[in-house]
């Protein structure tokens, strides 16, 4: 969404404005920018996908979508996407969304409590002032997660009725979770 945005797509313009107040850009505008970028060659050999689907609606149209266009039905193999759901507590989350800041000119990321930059506010590597993106305030951020808990937890729900949702231990240190999810998903390409 924020390369749309970013390159003012006729879908970014839509979506601009929804994002800047930390709303979720509707169905309508996600399906077009998801299914154009799952569409690119880049795309082929396998994707992740972050912050989608949020809701049963999404997971239930992008279902329908890699079946229809982007998997070979022919291949006995082939099977839908196994979905990873990070798991973090709510007072973790608030910590580090609140403490994101990210260097307007590289978009290098930090955090102000867990991975702060060496000058307080200034970017290690051009001195940059750091900002806050507006959906990383406290207020937007309590609104999110509770849109989280009304609409995407379902989804999780979809997804472990299906046995396609694996949960990771999200408070766990950066390496541990890559290790388990790229573990899962080994587990899965070869079984």
């Amino acid at each position: 969404m924020r390369e749309h945005v970013r390159t003012g797509t006729a879908l970014g313009l839509r979506a601009k404005d929804i994002m800047a107040r930390g709303e979720l850009v509707p169905d309508e505008l996600l399906y077009g920018m998801v299914s154009e970028r799952l569409r690119q060659v880049d795309c082929q050999p396998g994707f992740i996908l972050d912050g989608f689907p949020r809701t049963a609606a999404q997971a239930g149209w992008l279902d329908a979508f890699l079946k229809a266009e982007l998997f070979d039905n022919s291949k006995p193999d082939n099977c839908l996407p196994v979905v990873m759901q990070i798991d973090v507590g709510y007072n973790e989350i608030l910590h580090r969304l609140a403490g994101r800041r990210t260097c307007p000119t590289c978009g290098r990321i930090y955090n102000a409590y867990l991975q702060p930059p060496l000058v307080d506010g200034a970017c290690d590597l051009d001195g940059s002032k750091l900002v806050t993106r507006n959906d990383d305030r406290e207020e937007v951020i309590g609104e999110r997660l509770r849109a989280y808990e009304a609409q995407t937890k379902p989804v999780a729900d979809y997804y472990e009725r299906m046995g396609r949702l694996v949960n990771v231990d999200g408070s766990l240190p950066v390496d541990q979770v890559s290790e388990r999810v790229l573990s899962e998903l080994e587990a899965r390409r070869t079984s």
